[in-house]
């Protein structure tokens, strides 16, 4: 049985460790549940998919975040994201990751889009805050939109600046066209030049997409170690609290602190919250 419920249980076992290992990648994470192991390129680790349950799915994918703050590192490989296509992760340059999911026996084709969760640790110096959180809660916009409406505030400046005149229909179209990161993720290679370069796009979490902010997110207390989920209804606040319950069992859940809290552009989450 695999799923992010029960690669949070494995988390919760071993919670302690996350105030001495150094660093984050290094945690003693539960091999048995993952698919890959990739530290620095997305994922970092991924869920094996589970059939043997439909209240898993699994396969999820887990990018690592670790600072020595409590701000939040810079997402430098992927643009953050609450779902993400397989066959977009799965490109020739990932060919690593297709072949260690099919050697830990997924069928990658049968669950085509896969939820996404960023493991975030932030230190304080002797404080913790651990925070296994769905990728929803940074994709507050969507991707092609956050990228092409960055893309707009540039070609704005420098229209202002050069004088340029570009009626309004060109000055979309060509907005349109940079709205998918990967104009930006590949090398150029121009004649007679002696260097290649490489756009790259990267992303910083603003205070109000920074969950370890102790002045947006009270509710996430220093040493504590916790699962964030959308839940934006009763109905789903209730299967989330059963697939919990059925990972941890009902006593255990005395364990946990289980609220919901308000994001500042996003809705509500759940969270279950252990103290480290």
């Amino acid at each position: 049985m695999s799923s992010i419920y029960h690669f949070f249980h494995s988390l919760s076992s071993n919670r302690s460790q996350f105030k001495t290992t150094a660093k984050l990648e290094n945690f003693p994470f539960n091999t048995e549940l993952l698919s890959c192991s990739n530290v620095g390129k997305f994922p970092d680790l991924a869920i094996r998919i589970n059939t043997q349950d439909e209240l898993f799915r699994g396969g999820e994918l887990i990018e690592l975040k670790d600072s020595k703050s409590y701000a939040i590192s810079s997402f430098n490989s992927t643009v953050p994201t609450g779902r993400k296509k397989i066959k977009k992760v799965i490109t020739s340059e990932n060919s690593t990751i297709k072949r260690q999911m099919e050697a830990a026996g997924d069928d990658i084709d049968s669950l085509r889009e896969r939820d996404v969760f960023y493991l975030v640790r932030g230190l304080s110096g002797t404080l913790a805050k651990v925070v296994l959180v769905h990728g929803s809660f940074f994709e507050t916009v969507q991707v092609n939109d956050l990228i092409s409406g960055s893309f707009s505030q540039v070609l704005e400046e420098r229209i202002h600046e050069s004088g340029i005149e570009i009626d309004d229909d060109t000055k979309q179209a060509i907005i349109d066209v940079f709205s998918e990161q990967k104009s930006f993720s590949k090398t150029r290679h121009v004649d007679n030049a002696s260097v290649k370069l490489r756009f790259r796009v990267m992303t910083e979490a603003k205070a109000e997409g920074n969950i370890l902010n102790r002045r947006k997110y009270p509710e996430i207390e220093d040493n504590t170690l916790n699962l964030v989920l959308p839940c934006h209804d009763d109905e789903m606040e209730e299967i989330l609290r059963l697939r919990f319950k059925t990972v941890f069992g009902e006593k255990a859940m005395t364990q946990f602190n289980i609220f919901k809290f308000k994001h500042h552009f996003n809705g509500y989450f759940l969270a279950f919250q252990q103290k480290i």
